[in-house]
């Protein structure tokens, strides 16, 4: 049953030597699962009105984010211990339009765990932790900063996370599983 539900797709991907072939595939999976899929590299920013291209590339973002009914949120720690912070945003906008988020992570530590590997760790006198700079970690356990797991627990979901860390940003497993998510709470 198809629907015509549009579903932005948020991601680090779109960083990736092949970001265009990873997006028809989103988009394909999209459509098998009843949804329309709308990739941010879909744009063409030569028919957008201004000179700064980043400012055409944000524009052309706001404007898909407002035209879509959910987003699917690609959370996979990239150039660092957290989520790309271009898709933090993009999360925060649809939960503030109060729009459907779905996200999914390739790593399977949550946040603190990563963290205290790439900065260290110890104990504070009030019993938290810590980095090597003083600096508190969150230790709830959740795949990313608290705000980003908040946003999808907040609609009675979670981040989907893998029992074993899948290589790279690109593995739509947990791509597909929100996909699931995404069509139970549509209804069809």
């Amino acid at each position: 049953m198809a629907s015509n539900q549009k579903i932005y797709l948020s991601g680090p991907e779109v960083f990736l030597p092949d970001a265009p072939a990873i997006g028809q595939r989103k988009k394909f999976l999209c459509e098998e699962f009843g949804f329309v899929g709308l990739y941010p590299l879909d744009h063409d920013l030569a028919d957008m009105p201004g000179e700064a291209e980043d400012q055409k590339i944000f524009a052309a973002n706001v404007a898909t984010m407002r035209e879509a009914d959910a987003g699917i949120f690609n959370l996979t720690p990239f150039r660092g211990v957290n989520a790309d912070p271009g898709v933090a945003f993009e999360l925060g906008f649809f939960a503030a339009l109060g729009k459907p988020v779905f996200a999914y992570t390739n790593d399977s530590a949550p946040l603190f765990d990563r963290v205290a590997a790439a900065h260290g760790v110890h104990g504070a006198p009030d019993g938290e932790f810590c980095d090597a700079h003083g600096l508190l970690i969150e230790n709830f356990g959740n795949a990313d900063n608290l705000m980003l797991d908040g946003a999808v627990k907040s609609q009675r979901r979670r981040v989907i996370r893998p029992d074993m860390t899948l290589p790279g940003c690109g593995d739509l497993t947990g791509f597909i599983a929100c996909l699931r998510q995404a069509k139970v709470h549509f209804g069809f």
